[in-house]
């Protein structure tokens, strides 16, 4: 089932395509319907939809400003436009799909099979790899974590993993070799995935990898300072249980 939003701010045009989509494209759950860039931008980070149905122009903005303005693209994208020879130009070129209203239900169709197609192909053989690759490891410290993006997927090994960092919705991964992702999940999601394996959440903001702190300096909550050397704060209420984690007795 493909999660769907439609982004148009002519309410009967997001009704039409939301009732040929019902009809015509069971395997499509609209999620939302947003008639502005601004209210189609919290759809997106509260949805997070495979798929966004997006209307090119909408009063004073473009389909395109809403692209700009969002920090993760790890979503289709299907332009929908009743005119823009321009527009409709530069989509052919990007390679991307769009659909001109009134709506063809065969070019609908068709959209909406490239986009399942396309997410099917990108991500299931590289999953299987990695799912098999997890089940030969005899410790969690050496798993492989899948990290969506707007190509496909990243792999990353989590023993490699720095620590995580909140942001909205989102959550920004700090990597060994100086790399970051930014990926759309919360970070409570990787907390009940990582916790196990040796990840703390010493912050409502921050989830840390405990075998790559350098050291942790007193204080109310007082910080641990990684192995990148960024300092991270301990929230007071988090610090005695942290370091009785890490088995140190909280002396301080």
């Amino acid at each position: 089932m493909l999660n769907a939003i439609i982004i148009d701010d002519e309410q009967k045009s997001c009704e039409n395509l939301k009732i040929l989509l019902e009809d015509f494209c069971k395997d499509v759950y609209i999620s939302e319907m947003a008639n502005t860039v601004a209210n189609g931008i919290a759809a997106i980070q509260h949805h997070r939809p495979d798929v966004v149905f997006l209307d090119i122009q909408m009063q004073k903005e473009t389909g395109f400003d809403l692209l700009k303005k969002i920090p993760l693209l790890d979503f289709e994208v299907i332009f929908v436009t009743a005119y823009s020879e321009f527009a409709i130009e530069a989509i052919k070129f990007s390679a991307l799909d769009y659909l001109l209203k009134p709506i063809d239900i065969n070019d609908l169709q068709a959209a909406v099979l490239k986009v399942e197609k396309k997410l099917l192909k990108s991500t299931l053989k590289d999953q299987l790899e990695i799912l098999m690759h997890n089940f030969k490891m005899e410790s969690g410290e050496n798993y492989k974590l899948a990290i969506p993006n707007g190509e496909g997927l990243v792999f990353i090994e989590i023993k490699n993993l720095i620590y995580c960092e909140a942001q909205s919705n989102y959550t920004k991964l700090f990597m060994k070799d100086g790399k970051n992702y930014l990926v759309s999940k919360t970070l409570k999601e990787y907390d009940n995935l990582l916790s196990k394996y040796g990840f703390y959440r010493i912050h409502h903001t921050f989830l840390i990898n405990t075998r790559e702190i350098k050291k942790y300096v007193k204080g109310d909550g007082g910080y641990v300072v990684m192995s990148n050397d960024q300092s991270i704060d301990v929230s007071k209420r988090k610090k005695d249980a942290f370091l009785k984690s890490i088995n140190i007795s909280n002396v301080f």
